[in-house]
């Protein structure tokens, strides 16, 4: 039993990572700009924050789908992680640049929004397969925050080079996973 719950926990931990990884190359991104570390904090609890309630109301929503189908549950949820992944992973090579002004009220809520989108279906897929909603949800947050501000603070050192491979590394996380829930 205990060893179920750390692998669960561990299992959580990769997708954490993997959702925060377009908070991380976004952030990389912007980091470039110097911004203030005051504002480094707020962006990244904004993110953070996203990454909470997105995929609260996919788990939800997640939840009441899988009283309604059951048994293929687990194969949605598989098949849901594994088209995220691959979406991550082909649109790795589509960015176009990043606007060089820092967003206020309503862009930092947009591209809050934005950074955390993909962590809707991740909360359906974690809804209909029974995961620990609240330990799913506070790592959801944490990593996505942390991982936001370690991109600013690299953005000021490093010239973009990372954000593809960011971006491709949590979409192969995301893929790994799904493969994991269709098949384990």
């Amino acid at each position: 039993m205990v060893g179920h719950q750390f692998t669960e926990i561990i299992s959580l931990i990769f997708v954490a990572i993997a959702l925060g990884m377009d908070a991380f190359s976004v952030s990389l991104g912007m980091g470039m700009q110097q911004l203030r570390l005051k504002k480094i904090m707020k962006i990244g609890l904004v993110f953070g924050l996203f990454h909470v309630i997105l995929p609260f109301i996919g788990i939800v929503f997640g939840k009441i789908l899988s009283a309604q189908i059951g048994y293929i549950a687990t194969l949605i949820s598989g098949l849901i992680l594994v088209g995220i992944g691959v979406q991550m992973i082909l649109t790795a090579f589509n960015h176009e640049d990043q606007s060089n002004v820092a967003p206020q009220k309503f862009g930092l809520i947009f591209l809050g929004l934005s950074v955390s989108v993909d962590s809707f279906p991740v909360g359906l897929s974690i809804g209909m397969s029974g995961v620990q909603t609240m330990i799913a949800l506070f790592l959801f947050g944490i990593v996505s925050t942390l991982m936001t501000w370690i991109g600013f603070l690299l953005g000021r050192k490093v010239h973009g080079l990372l954000g593809v491979y960011s971006e491709m590394l949590g979409g192969s996380i995301l893929c790994t996973f799904g493969l994991i829930v269709i098949f384990g």
